[in-house]
């Protein structure tokens, strides 16, 4: 015997600072935003080992690692089950990264709004430096122009 559910339509979860995500493209979309990070490693509860680092890559491929090293993380959310959001007591964002009894948290030591500043003041600052660059060199083949001149 089946049962058919009626067509209701189930609204999507919506998580405030925290709660369990399960989607992968919704834990990509949040560790995405993330630059300079705290991490915390445990397995069985017990620290493995901590330190801080910038966030290069969030990626989803069963094939590949995620790596922590030289202050580097390459994150794989395929590497976990589900990303727990939580606050520490100190009001911190933490995310839990857990696979069986191994977590990863991550503790941001910046906002995503402070990371695009940043990104923003380095696209600023290169597009001044290439005028910089252009201006020198049109005005190195003007001299050059005028020198044929004399």
């Amino acid at each position: 015997m089946t049962h058919h559910l009626p067509n209701a339509k189930i609204p999507a979860p919506c998580i405030i600072n925290t709660g369990v995500v399960v989607n992968k493209l919704d834990m990509r979309r949040l560790l995405a935003d993330l630059g300079r990070v705290r991490y915390v490693y445990t397995y069985q509860g017990k620290l493995q080992s901590e330190g801080e680092g910038d966030v290069m890559e969030v990626f989803a491929n069963p094939q590949r690692s995620t790596l922590v090293a030289n202050h580097a993380l390459y994150l794989n959310i395929c590497s976990f089950d589900y990303l727990e959001l939580k606050q520490s007591s100190e009001k911190e964002t933490c995310f839990d990264l857990v696979q069986e009894e191994v977590c990863l948290r991550l503790i941001p030591l910046s906002t995503p709004f402070q990371e695009r500043q940043q990104r923003c003041l380095n696209v600023s600052d290169i597009e001044v430096m290439m005028e910089q660059v252009l201006s020198a060199k049109w005005d190195a083949e003007f001299d050059d122009d005028n020198s044929d001149l004399l």
